[in-house]
């Protein structure tokens, strides 16, 4: 049986919303916990969100795939006039504002492609290549893992590339 809301109702319950938009009610319950996502309680305690919840959810999910962390999104969303389901010209304002961020996190991938058959990031099995030699494994002091990759990344303020 399945749960499809009429075309013309107004809102969805949590199972119609998930059904709609493909995504997981548990994900939604997150998304709304976050504040991307706001719904109504009836009398009876159950979820209603607004129809043009399913454009918010899109928008989530989209900005989610290409790789924009979920506070970068909250906080874009927070900015649109009294929460409204964001426009195209949103869209387009928005994701250039993140396009440095995509830039950047593309030109590294394209270093670690390049770099993948040398290095793993100093863990270190290439020693006698390697351009971030570990000379008597002086970063072992420093805890478990890839030192150098988290030093970088403490230096651009928890970004894996400074811009």
């Amino acid at each position: 049986m399945s749960n499809k809301a009429p075309w013309n109702s107004k809102e969805l319950t949590v199972g119609q919303l998930a059904e709609r938009s493909g995504v997981a009610v548990s994900a939604l319950h997150f998304y709304e916990a976050k504040g991307l996502i706001r719904s109504r309680r009836t009398a009876g305690n159950q979820r209603r969100y607004s129809r043009d919840t399913l454009r918010r959810v899109a928008f989530v999910r989209l900005a989610q795939r290409i790789g924009i962390p979920l506070k970068t999104i909250a906080d874009a969303l927070a900015e649109l006039p009294e929460e409204r389901t964001p426009t195209r010209d949103d869209w387009a304002r928005l994701s250039a504002s993140w396009r440095q961020q995509l830039d950047d996190r593309i030109e590294q991938l394209v270093r670690l492609r390049d770099d993948l058959t040398d290095c793993i990031g100093c863990g270190c099995l290439s020693l006698d290549r390697c351009a971030l030699a570990n000379a008597h494994d002086r970063l072992g002091d420093e805890g478990p893992g890839a030192r150098r990759m988290d030093t970088q990344i403490a230096a651009c303020g928890g970004e894996a590339v400074c811009s």
